[in-house]
């Protein structure tokens, strides 16, 4: 019986200390688990899920355990960076998945170079951690009974409180956008996918990108990700002490957020006169295979043809006809059958066509956009902005491994164009900024056409490269802030996904789709183009990134200030 009884308490023993050694591994395991959530989270609020909602709480979990965890954990600075870097290749690898229809290598190594970002940023958050109030005790035991015993909260002013967590968000969401701004524009720039991004369709949020780009919508969600944090907690700890204080921090956000959204909603029905102008674009859906090869220009010529006479002929007063990029397989200018199918079209129906082209001199290539109307020169814009180991690879000679990696997708490179061309129409109806490819997601860019008088932005590409994956739809959520800090419409015609009309609110107005609702397959899209009477300049068109900027100098300033006390403090160590 004896034997049974210590049989029956050694199992419960041992399984006693089964659930702690559990309860061990996830009390080790849960920051790691938040980080990579947070990526989870962020990634499912951009396209092709497109959860928005998501990415209001997208950053709790990261923020949560660098600023309330790993108090004893030795180089607690090395454990956040790490946290931010896992955090940073899951959303990375996440939502550009899509590059790997291009170059899986490729994919996996710009996300080690991306997730930096975050991992600063958690570094910056750990460095900005509030410091834990210190408890005296005798002994260890003491320590325990005083660290578990619960307290009253400090008779202060709840303001006092509030503006605490008010600062603090205010240092981590500054550091969020000067992070992902600078990620925009180091080493020529891969800024695709702020966290702003994920409001695209949210249109009376996204308004406030007429003044501060889209860094401001990017400061509104990392701001709200950072006030619910701290609220979390002071709401933990008011419930363990039984003293319930006001959230003047929650409420002022929640205040701003219904401003923003109002505003917003006012700016919409602000509509400034105008006159349209007709426009048909074309998505031919060329297979990637045949699209560069001289042995299918006639199949090319006819599936132009044709299309481009389905949008001629089921409507009248065309104004403007829109190819894509890359549209004809030879150079336009250099190939004069090519040019002459391109005029012939153009001049029997009255009408300019605007198309994407390669362009080749006697020591240079290009990529370009190309006007040709029925009675002026054509007009021609070289692409400023290249894309890196997309039309162009950083140190081919110098790193041999870099051409490797994207093996015959970029065979030789292109060279940049330097003057922002804008197109002036036929009979002053208007003028154009031609933009090709990615350069619709570049705000500074785009706004050097505004600055020299587009009515309105059309952007030609060629979104095959990536077949049917998210890249098309990621693509257009990145494009559509561009109306917005410019108040712009914009037409965008796709070799494959996604032709559209946005108006200069950046609301998506028409979207080829088949019947089955595809983005991919072949079509036209016939619409008009708003052109303000009186256009205007917007502040960001005139200042451009002059938001983050400032974001930028003010956390720099609070870096500077955190540095040097932290070696005020170090000294005074040393001293005692």
């Amino acid at each position: 019986m004896r034997s049974i009884r210590a049989g029956g308490a050694k199992r419960k023993n041992t399984a006693d200390g089964g659930v702690v050694e559990v309860s061990k591994r996830l009390l080790r395991l849960w920051p790691w688990l938040a980080a990579i959530t947070s990526g989870l989270l962020g990634a499912a609020a951009l396209p092709p899920l497109d959860q928005t909602w998501l990415i209001w709480i997208a950053l709790v979990p990261l923020c949560a355990t660098i600023l309330f965890s790993g108090e004893n954990t030795r180089r607690r600075w090395l454990r956040d960076l790490l946290l931010g870097y896992v955090a940073g290749l899951t959303f990375f690898w996440s939502c550009f998945f899509w590059l790997t229809t291009v170059s899986v290598l490729g994919w996996f190594i710009l996300q080690f170079y991306l997730a930096l970002y975050f991992a600063v940023w958690s570094w910056f958050c750990g460095l900005m951690r509030p410091r834990p109030r210190k408890i005296v005790a005798r002994d260890k035991w003491s320590e325990m009974l005083a660290r578990a015993k619960p307290k009253p909260l400090p008779v202060s002013s709840p303001w006092l409180s509030s503006g605490h967590n008010f600062f603090l968000a205010l240092c981590l969401t500054a550091a969020w956008v000067a992070l992902e701004w600078t990620r925009g524009w180091l080493m020529s720039g891969f800024g695709w996918n702020g966290l702003g991004i994920a409001l695209h369709g949210t249109w009376p949020l996204i308004q406030i990108a007429e003044f501060t780009g889209v860094a401001g919508v990017t400061f509104l969600v990392v701001f709200c990700n950072a006030i619910l944090t701290t609220t979390a907690r002071r709401i933990w700890e008011e419930t363990r002490s039984r003293a319930m204080r006001p959230h003047f921090d929650l409420t002022l956000t929640l205040v701003g957020l219904v401003a923003v959204f109002l505003l917003g909603v006012g700016a919409v029905q602000m509509r400034p006169a105008s006159h349209p102008l007709h426009v048909a674009l074309v998505q031919a859906a060329v297979p990637r295979a045949e699209k560069f090869d001289v042995r299918y220009k006639q199949t090319i010529f006819d599936k132009f043809a044709r299309l481009s006479k389905i949008a001629l002929t089921s409507t009248s007063n065309i104004d403007l006809l829109v190819w894509p990029e890359s549209a004809m397989p030879a150079p336009v200018l250099e190939d004069q059958e090519t040019f002459d199918f391109v005029s012939q079209i153009g001049s029997s129906n009255r009408l300019d066509v605007l198309l994407g082209t390669i362009e080749e001199g006697a020591h240079q290539v290009y990529n370009a956009a190309l006007l040709v109307s029925p009675e002026n020169e054509p007009q021609l814009y070289r692409k400023v902005h290249l894309v890196p180991f997309g039309e162009f690879v950083p140190f081919r000679h110098s790193f041999p491994l870099f051409a490797k990696i994207v093996g015959d997708q970029v065979p030789e490179d292109f060279d940049p164009g330097t003057d922002f061309t804008v197109f002036q129409l036929s009979d002053n109806r208007g003028k154009v900024a031609p933009l090709i490819c990615f350069e619709d997601t570049i705000g500074e860019l785009t706004r050097q056409f505004v600055l020299r008088g587009a009515d309105f932005l059309a952007n030609v590409t060629n979104d095959g490269w990536f077949l049917r994956s998210a890249g098309s739809r990621q693509h257009l959520a990145n494009a559509v802030f561009r109306c917005v800090e410019n108040r712009r419409p914009m037409v965008r015609a796709a070799n494959t996904g996604v032709t559209c009309f946005v108006n200069e609110f950046g609301r998506v107005t028409q979207i080829l789709r088949d019947e089955q609702g595809s983005i991919f397959e072949e079509g036209t899209l016939i619409g008009d183009v708003n052109i303000a009477a009186e256009p205007r300049l917007t502040f960001y068109a005139q200042h451009g990134e002059f938001f983050a900027k400032i974001c930028t100098a003010f956390a720099f300033v609070i870096l500077l200030a955190k540095l040097l006390g932290l070696l005020r403090r170090r000294l005074q160590r040393k001293g005692d």
